[in-house]
Order: structure tokens, then C-alpha cells, then sequence
């Protein structure tokens, strides 16, 4: 799966990603609308990673779904 599929589907997404991401609001997941730059940033912010750190995240979970 590609990026462009998830943030196709981003209200599909939205929960799971609530779900791994639980510090997250749904404010911070509706900014980010799907946007993958916009995510991992909120990500950072939330749980004070780097920007590596929250890339892999994503990675991982774009392979979960």
C-alpha cells in the first residue's frame, strides 16, 4: 500500500491511527487530513521524537493497515 491510498481513505485510517498514536487528537488527525508530512510532524510534537523516529512509525504503520 501507498501513501496515496491511506490518505485517499484518511477517515478510514483516522481510528487506527488514534489507536496507535493515542496521545493524538482527533483535532491533530483531522489537521492532518491524511497529509504524511503533516502526521509525522504532530507526531514529533507529541511524543518529543525525531524525525527519523517518527518516519519509521509511519512506515510501520502503513504496513500494519
Amino acid at each position: 500500500m501507498n501513501w496515496d491510498t491511506v490518505e485517499g481513505n484518511w477517515k478510514q485510517y483516522k481510528g487506527k491511527a488514534q489507536q496507535k498514536w493515542g496521545e493524538l487528537t482527533d483535532d491533530d488527525l483531522d489537521v492532518a487530513e491524511g497529509n504524511r508530512d503533516e502526521l509525522e510532524g504532530r507526531i514529533q510534537a507529541k511524543y518529543g521524537k525525531t524525525k527519523e523516529q517518527a518516519k519509521k512509525e509511519v512506515d510501520e504503520f502503513m504496513a500494519s493497515l
